[in-house]
């Protein structure tokens, strides 16, 4: 299961085209759009969200979270974080901070690769 949190809204393209590529490269897969409204630009208020909010969904969960004010630019490198058998992927601000302060045991890793067209 892949579970969304966001803060593109529900207007605008921004949350189709994340879907529409979810769609394509994993098909099958179900997708929750659990907050397409986190706080805008706040990943420190969205961190407490997840923390809560995680705990409705099954091990192997892989949250794909993206409200960052510096969206596509390379002012935070991507992580990916596993915490109790959830995972994580998102940029490095902080939004998974209360995910691994307040879950069990967690690791983390910096995404460095690139893609050369994005």
């Amino acid at each position: 299961m892949i579970v969304l949190v966001t803060d593109y809204g529900m207007e605008g393209p921004y949350l189709g085209q994340v879907l529409a590529v979810l769609y394509e490269y994993a098909p099958g897969v179900q997708v929750v759009n659990l907050f397409a409204n986190a706080p805008t630009y706040d990943p420190r208020a969205t961190a407490y969200l997840l923390a809560a909010y995680r705990h409705g969904f099954p091990k192997n969960s892989v949250f794909l979270c993206v409200v960052d004010p510096g969206v596509g630019s390379h002012s935070h490198a991507p992580v990916v974080v596993q915490v109790d058998e959830q995972w994580f992927v998102g940029p490095g601000n902080g939004i998974f901070n209360a995910v691994m302060k307040h879950g069990g045991s967690g690791r983390a890793w910096t995404i460095t690769w690139r893609p050369e067209v994005i």
